[in-house]
């Protein structure tokens, strides 16, 4: 697992800037180098491509019929998603000190949207989110890659044998609630546009465009989401992320896929 060397500390090594928000004043946030924000994709990307392709494959021994990779896939990706939120807290920690959460809300951007012509919260900027859900809902009816359907949460559920098998099964549609927090809320957007986009200043005004990219080539472990990921996710999540300086706004935005497959999969366990 690809994790960040022991010499590169957070954030001795690296100019800091201070954060938007002034009423924790002690709270740093990092400006990181080029080679350090890869080494931070590295972290979250490689293990999950390792388990989506080497280790699934294996633990799916394990298992029996049809859904014998899925099942595999759930807990590996699972696993990984996991490492995300464990990742992002050591480095916090060892950038700021504590995990008090004052210092951890504001070092992730964890706070409501700030408006960039006051440099004040604004609850009104909270109603952006459901044109940005919309968008983010378009990323379906785009031209799609070949896509393996035991890979996919959403043609497994649609078909004969991802029904049958989740038709009252609570203990994998737990597991799968589980995935789908640390996919959205705990994992992914807090790594990508909580902990790495304030630290991007080293790709001036572009840094959301390279965060969305970077963002898009981290699915190595379904790399035929690539495409609409770069169209689509970088406009809905990465650029209102980093214009009101909220990794909510990017969390709300992409949880809303959650309450979809939510939703479809409760309906199916109630079958």
């Amino acid at each position: 697992m690809n994790t960040i060397p022991a010499h590169e500390s957070f954030p001795a090594k690296e100019p800091a800037m201070t954060t938007y928000d002034t009423t924790t004043p002690t709270v740093q946030i990092p400006t990181w180098s080029r080679g350090t924000v890869l080494k931070v994709w590295a972290a979250a990307a490689l293990p999950m491509g390792l388990l989506a392709w080497v280790g699934a494959p294996l633990l799916a021994h394990a298992f029996s019929g049809p859904m014998a990779l899925p099942q595999a896939l759930i807990l590996c990706l699972a696993t990984g998603l996991i490492w995300q939120f464990v990742f992002v807290v050591i480095v916090v920690r060892r950038e700021q000190g504590s995990l008090r959460w004052p210092v951890v809300k504001q070092a992730l951007w964890l706070n409501a949207p700030i408006s960039p012509r006051t440099g004040k919260r604004s609850k009104r900027l909270w109603w952006m989110v459901v044109p940005l859900m919309a968008l983010l809902a378009l990323e379906e009816m785009l031209p799609s890659l070949p896509t393996p359907v035991a890979r996919d949460n959403g043609l497994l559920f649609a078909s004969d044998s991802g029904q049958a098998w989740m038709s009252g099964n609570w203990t994998w549609f737990a597991l799968l609630i589980i995935v789908f927090v640390f996919n959205t809320a705990l994992g992914e957007e807090l790594l990508f546009r909580g902990l790495l986009l304030p630290r991007m200043g080293k790709f001036g005004r572009a840094d959301w465009v390279v965060n969305g990219v970077l963002f898009a080539c981290y699915h190595l472990h379904e790399p035929w989401v690539i495409p609409q990921t770069i169209l689509v996710d970088t406009f809905a999540e990465a650029l209102p992320s980093r214009r009101w300086c909220s990794s909510l706004i990017g969390i709300a935005v992409h949880s809303s896929q959650s309450v979809f497959f939510f939703v479809l999969g409760l309906a199916l366990v109630l079958r």
